[in-house]
């Protein structure tokens, strides 16, 4: 799969499971919401005291893997290099994500409160790897 492919796949897909690094080297799942920037990147709201920011913080590669509503059948991996986007500047992202992976927000202005009372951030990444190049 390339990575046009697979970002076309992230775009309509939001269910996925991303891998970070804990400090001993073992895996760390965590179920997200994900969604594509305009430039393409993997974009994914948490909290700042989650466990895979800080895992990201020592570690920055990650892993996801995605798939659809039905969870068996067409799913995709990708690869890349996170970064850590925090408030304030994560704000306007945190819209931006908001409206491309679940559409509308009723009250724009409760959301940004709730962002920061959560003490939001983005963690975003190029697509360096994408698969699978096979099913079965």
């Amino acid at each position: 799969m390339d990575i046009a492919a697979a970002q076309e796949f992230l775009r309509a897909n939001h269910y996925a499971v991303l891998a970070t690094s804990r400090a001993d080297g073992r895996p760390q799942l965590s179920p997200v919401t994900v969604a594509v920037d305009e430039n393409g990147r993997v974009i994914i709201s948490t909290r700042e005291t989650a466990v895979k920011v800080r895992n990201l913080r020592h570690d920055p590669r990650v892993s996801l893997a995605a798939f659809t509503e039905r969870f068996y059948g067409e799913w995709v991996q990708v690869e890349g290099t996170a970064e850590i986007i925090t408030l304030p500047e994560a704000l306007d992202l945190l819209v931006d994500y908001y409206r491309r992976a679940a559409g509308e927000h009723p009250d724009w202005d409760e959301y940004r409160v709730a962002m920061a009372d959560q003490r939001r951030v983005v963690v975003r990444f190029a697509i360096e790897r994408a698969g699978p190049n096979e099913s079965g």
